[in-house]
């Protein structure tokens, strides 16, 4: 039986060569924006470690639709040089690399995730931090003690719209081969879709019709600005997993949408409205726990998927994709304790290829496999 987790997938005029992706993490350590050494070392290990895809975490398409003052950024041109060498070191090693495009939303101004994700303190401020007004589909707070968001206008939602599709244009100038709209988590994009957020009165909110139609906006807008040989990706939550809100057949009806708009796959994450945490970490979880909306959407729509959440063997990873729950597999929090996972599933799964290390790497560790074969017990190194 072919090892399914190391074929290539092909979208549009993209082969990926393997079913291995690095999902958007943010990492909080931007300078005005900007990526740094930092960045070239964490997502160039990605490449070392042989995932086929690599995602680059949450990008602001403006400067207030940051979520914290750490974060990415695509709306100044010296971004993409400061992102150039980040691609360019992905597609040395022969893999792919997508730009996540995202807008924080009434998330927005918040501490970087180790400060305590929360509202910005004046400690944070006094420490060279600045707070901004988010905005919103509505003037609602994303809980007790956060800043209150600015409700869109017809001219924010313009402007915003056109940042994406200026984002779009220099994900592409920083040699990145496709882009994720970031719909997921409670950000902007995302709280128009949920009535947990949206409790706009105009044609923006009440059904569910009303509340996709934003965020379907932005998905032309940005497809309409990409060559038709590139890939558009979209994350969503697939459920808010709060009753009352959005729901795994909302997100069905989205995917229709999506996939009608140019989307190639949906990133089919989960979450993002509840307090503490980004996306559902105050969630009892288990082994692939998020898979089972990869595999609804990829049956009920007809559209390419990727499975994210807790997997973290390539037994489960392989078992995803033969079973058809997914095309891509997200390899998160373990690809951080663990770049080389990708190499070392290869091994595991007994389809190890010298060629996708780098050459040096795999000089040695070639001859280090041969001398395994002729010891009982492994060398401690």
């Amino acid at each position: 039986m072919t090892v399914k987790l190391f074929t290539p997938l092909t979208i549009r005029g993209v082969t990926i060569p393997n079913r291995v992706a690095v999902p958007p993490m943010d990492m909080y350590c931007a300078d005005d924006g900007h990526a740094t050494a930092f960045h070239h070392t964490h997502y160039g290990k990605f490449a070392f470690g042989g995932a086929g895809l690599v995602f680059v975490e949450a990008t602001g398409v403006t400067r207030s639709g940051r979520i914290t003052n750490g974060c990415m950024g695509i709306y100044y041109d010296s971004h993409v040089d400061a992102l150039r060498p980040i691609t360019a070191q992905i597609r040395e090693m022969g893999f792919k690399s997508c730009l996540q495009l995202a807008h924080g939303g009434r998330k927005a101004s918040t501490q970087r995730a180790w400060q305590g994700n929360g509202p910005l303190t004046q400690e944070n401020i006094d420490a060279g931090d600045e707070r901004w007004q988010p905005l919103a589909p509505s003037a609602l707070p994303f809980t007790d003690g956060w800043e209150m968001p600015k409700e869109m206008d017809r001219r924010d939602m313009d402007e915003v719209r056109e940042a994406f599709v200026t984002g779009a244009h220099r994900a592409m100038d920083a040699g990145f081969d496709m882009v994720e709209i970031h719909m997921a988590h409670g950000y902007l994009l995302q709280s128009f879709l949920t009535p947990i957020a949206n409790k706009r009165t105009d044609e923006y909110g009440g059904s569910l019709e009303n509340r996709m139609r934003y965020p379907l906006e932005v998905a032309r807008a940005v497809r309409a600005a990409l060559p038709d040989d590139v890939p558009l990706l979209t994350r969503i939550s697939s459920t808010d997993w709060i009753d009352g809100g959005w729901e795994p057949e909302d997100s069905v009806v989205l995917a229709r949408e999506l996939k009608a708009a140019g989307v190639d796959l949906v990133d089919c994450s989960s979450g993002g409205n509840m307090l503490h945490g980004a996306t559902n970490s105050n969630l009892t979880r288990g082994p692939a726990y998020q898979a089972q909306f990869a595999k609804l959407l990829r049956e009920e729509v007809g559209i390419m998927t990727q499975a994210v959440g807790l997997i973290r063997t390539p037994e489960l990873a392989e078992q995803l994709l033969q079973e058809g729950q997914a095309d891509l597999i997200a390899i998160g929090r373990q690809a951080l304790f663990n770049p080389f996972w990708a190499h070392h599933a290869a091994e595991k799964l007994g389809v190890t290829d010298w060629e996708t290390w780098p050459a040096p790497y795999a000089w040695w560790l070639s001859k280090w496999k041969r001398g395994l074969a002729t010891m009982d017990e492994e060398p401690l190194a």
